[in-house]
């Protein structure tokens, strides 16, 4: 009898919920691959709490194992961004739940528009979690 890769796991999934900056910053690096930055340097509280209108955490147990951050206008449109998912918990759904949670917690708020942009790789993805491709304009600034 084979053992199952991508054993079953009870993960939570939190509408603004409970994060640390040192989970997060690491999570972060995982799913960038970049150094783990301090606290100090990228203060994910803060920035959730001036420029969002929520986010979503994902937690097995006491682990951080996602997060998407919804940050909006103030008004009307919202967007995903710096969706995340820790490299044990990758290609489980974890990643399809948080865009999920977002998308329900975000309809439930005066937002009329869900926006994401993605990298050409990703476009299956974000197709079957609902999303409808659109033309989109970027200027590198950097």
């Amino acid at each position: 009898m084979s053992q199952d890769p991508h054993p079953q796991t009870t993960v939570r999934f939190e509408w603004r919920g409970e994060f640390g900056n040192d989970e997060l910053n690491a999570l972060h690096a995982g799913a960038f691959g970049h150094r783990v930055y301090s606290a100090v340097e990228w203060d994910w509280r803060s920035i959730v709490e001036r420029h969002s209108l929520g986010w979503v955490v994902a937690r097995d147990g006491e682990v951080l194992v996602g997060f998407l951050n919804v940050p909006w206008d103030g008004l009307v449109h919202a967007w995903i961004q710096d969706v995340m998912v820790a490299n044990t918990h990758r290609r489980q759904h974890v990643g399809a739940r948080l865009v999920s949670v977002a998308r329900d917690s975000a309809r439930e708020t005066a937002c009329e528009w869900l926006h994401v942009d993605f990298d050409p790789d990703l476009g299956a993805f974000y197709r079957a979690c609902g999303f409808t491709p659109t033309a989109a304009g970027l200027i590198a600034l950097r």
